[in-house]
């Protein structure tokens, strides 16, 4: 395929002897490397100089883009997509697995960088923990990645709320715009997960303190200027896709924009540095993007185009991955973010665990551990129903069984002939604990893939299509729902939209990640339930329309021990408990 190769990168340097006997927290193997100057990284190997780069310290670094040529008349590598079977407590990987078989794609000589969402805090110190992959396929420095990084999220946070500042002063000053204070669909962000804050009434104690209304607060990731950020394609496209989002309605319900303010150019000189990728370094040294953070079962899902074009005009090839399950992260790659960029994967890797299947299969999560072919078959129903979807984009996907210690030979051969079966490759890998070593198979897989030509990808449906009958594809052909059910509000929310002349947007479906449905506890490949969405939101700026279906909250809660109380500082000042 005409790969450049990285000579470089053909001796794997050591991170941690037998992390299969000895496994230590990924936040102490983190530390166990030393990362190369980030400066030195970049000049290495991709011949950038060095005012190309805004360091934020040793490590980590803004790239300025005008230093990358991402013109179509430039050299472009492949892009790989990387999703997943419908998570599982027990975890399938995905982020591990990109920076593994990024680290593979290295290893085996090829010029290759990996594209990943930045981590919100809320996860960080709620469910999650860290989010900067895992064992011996992490990027560091693992602790500035997940608390804070280079301060994109809080510009984002801070622009989004001045954006809501601004609304309720030009209301407290005569209103000259005419919004209606009971139709502004403007509300605040934070980054941390605060199911208290859902629901406000601001502007209370007398005239001086503005005008009493209802509002409340969402996840920044959920913020339509994160979108925004991630869809935008320099600085002019950015002011452009600010302009216009909507922010309310006036009495007679006509539209009010950021634009109709003159708001715009403030909060794009907030956004000025946010909106330049971020790049730092796996365990193994290789490059590695980092920029934006929308969830993908509230929002869109994707890291930024801006640096996935920087990588594809940097490397011959470029891993990305989209969030959750494919039901919700692939699709929206394909329909949203390469419908607006023009972007399109060249190949895609389906990830899956043994310990998920077995979930899925009905087991316990106290007996995942143990062998049980019967719930592995009955699991695969899911990893079929994953592979058949991104079969319908036009994309064969590469199955990584993400292997966990105690793993089978059996079960893993098991899983190999149930993909067989359905035509594609299942290949396991071991990363997590063995780096590239562990990733070489997968990582030759995936060029095996790419040998075999551009596929033919597909969006799921028309711009044409009402906005309704988007809806209602994506329901029944990604989700297997056997109709939808509108609200009336959402069906006047649909109505007024299309009134509007925002019929053609794409649609942005906000669900549990959990399931197919919007049942969490429907688990494996359940078909003919109904899909309820109760509102619809007009992301007008994005480029989208976000169908919020079943209890999903745009603002999350903390879990009954949130990982916070797990999470402090030592004696020498180190970070610990991150995960």
């Amino acid at each position: 395929m005409g790969f450049r190769y990285n000579e470089q990168q053909t001796s794997h340097p050591p991170v941690l002897d037998n992390l299969n006997l000895t496994p230590k927290p990924d936040i102490e193997i983190a530390r166990s490397v030393q990362p190369q100057s980030i400066l030195l990284l970049a000049q290495q190997r991709f011949g950038l100089p060095a005012e190309s780069l805004v360091p934020f310290g040793h490590y980590k670094a803004k790239l300025d883009m005008t230093y990358v040529d991402t013109s179509e008349a430039a050299p472009r590598g492949k892009l790989v997509l990387v999703t997943a079977m419908t998570p599982t407590p027990a975890g399938e990987g995905k982020t591990t697995t990109s920076v593994g078989l990024n680290d593979g794609l290295n290893r085996l000589g090829v010029s290759s960088s990996v594209c990943l969402r930045e981590p919100s805090l809320g996860p960080c110190f709620g469910m999650k923990g860290g989010a900067a992959g895992g064992g011996r396929s992490q990027v560091i420095p693992m602790e500035d990645i997940n608390l804070h990084f280079n301060g994109d999220f809080h510009a984002i946070t801070t622009a989004h709320n001045l954006l809501a500042s601004l609304i309720d002063n030009h209301i407290h000053w005569g209103n000259e715009a005419g919004l209606d204070p009971r139709l502004i669909s403007w509300r605040r962000v934070v980054d941390l997960t605060d199911r208290s804050l859902r629901n406000l009434v601001c502007g209370l104690g007398g005239k001086a303190h503005g005008v009493p209304r209802e509002t409340g607060f969402d996840i920044t990731v959920s913020s339509e200027i994160m979108a925004i950020l991630c869809l935008a394609e320099g600085r002019l496209d950015l002011r452009r896709r600010l302009s216009n989002m909507l922010v309310g309605r006036r009495a007679d319900n006509s539209p009010v924009t950021v634009g109709d303010l003159g708001m715009e150019g403030a909060l794009s000189v907030l956004l000025k540095d946010a909106l330049q990728p971020n790049m730092v370094q796996s365990l193994e040294h290789n490059p590695v993007f980092i920029h934006g953070g929308p969830f993908a079962n509230i929002a869109h899902g994707c890291n930024s185009v801006m640096a996935t074009r920087a990588s594809l005009a940097l490397n011959d090839i470029t891993v990305t991955e989209a969030g959750f399950g494919a039901d919700l992260g692939a699709e929206k790659f394909i329909d949203i973010k390469c419908r607006h960029s023009g972007l399109q994967p060249d190949a895609a890797v389906l990830v899956c665990t043994l310990r998920a299947l077995k979930l899925h299969g009905g087991v316990p999560r106290s007996r995942i551990a143990n062998p049980d072919a019967e719930a592995l078959r009955a699991g695969a129903a899911n990893l079929e129903r994953h592979i058949q979807n991104l079969q319908q984009f036009g994309l064969n996907p590469v199955v990584c069984i993400n292997r966990f210690p105690g793993d089978t030979e059996e079960e893993m051969e098991l899983v190999q002939a149930i993909c067989e079966d359905l035509g594609v490759t299942a290949v396991p890998a071991e990363h997590w604990a063995c780096g590239s070593d562990g990733a070489l198979e997968l990582a030759q897989a995936v060029l095996d893939e790419l040998g075999k030509g551009k596929p033919d990808v597909r969006f799921l449906y028309d711009d044409s299509l009402p906005l309704a009958e988007k809806i209602e594809t994506i329901a029944t052909r990604i989700y297997h729902a056997s109709h939808v059910e509108f609200t009336a509000t959402a069906r006047q929310q649909l109505r007024e939209y299309e009134a509007l002349g925002y019929g053609y947007l794409p649609v942005c479906i906000a669900k549990t990640q959990y399931s197919f449905s919007v049942d969490s506890s429907l688990m494996g490949a359940p078909s003919g339930h109904t899909l309820p969405v109760r509102e619809v939101r007009l992301a007008a700026g994005a480029g989208f329309v976000v169908a919020v279906c079943g209890e999903i909250m745009t603002m999350p809660g903390l879990p009954r021990r949130p990982a916070a109380l797990d999470i402090g500082l030592d004696e020498n000042g180190l970070v610990v408990g991150l995960t």
